[in-house]
């Protein structure tokens, strides 16, 4: 019986660290951004599905900042600052920002006097990559060019994502 118990014990361990997701977001350093997966999420008061929901989502893409983890749940803060909890499989890494203030210029290249490809306008959500030196390449479906970081609301200062 004993044998039994430790062997299971071990495969539900091996098991364990073969699967990603809770564990490796349970490493993670506090805070980090990440976007709602979902089409439509429900934020609530509280880590669990008996706590009533505060706020619904519908805004698949919208970054979020994650400043706390209680099991599957994360609490999360969006770019209006309202903090509530989420499930985590509502969540996803992909690196997402929202535009804040006044339109943003998307230029070519990394640098002022850049040509400008396109405009985004406030409250637009692209995907962002290549982020260094206070800019990042802001994509919004297919029309992308580097925008300052510090006009993005999902990125933190001085963060370089490559």
């Amino acid at each position: 019986m004993r044998r039994w118990a430790a062997m299971t014990a071990m495969a539900l361990a091996l098991l364990g660290a073969a699967l990603p997701g809770a564990s490796s977001a349970q490493q993670r350093k506090l805070p980090y951004y990440a976007s709602i997966s979902a089409g439509q999420a429900r934020m609530r008061t509280g880590p669990g599905r008996e706590f009533p929901a505060s706020w619904l989502y519908r805004r698949a893409d919208l970054p979020v900042k994650v400043i706390a983890i209680y099991k599957d749940w994360r609490k999360v803060e969006d770019p209006d600052g309202t903090q509530g909890w989420m499930q985590a499989n509502l969540l996803s890494e992909r690196r997402t920002a929202i535009v804040m203030g006044s339109v943003a210029d998307m230029l070519d290249t990394p640098r002022f006097g850049a040509k400008v490809q396109w405009r985004a306008a406030p409250g637009v959500v692209g995907r962002i990559s290549q982020c260094s030196r206070g800019w990042c390449w802001f994509d919004v479906r297919g029309r992308a060019g580097f925008v300052e970081a510090n006009r993005l609301w999902g990125v933190g200062a001085g963060e370089d994502l490559s």
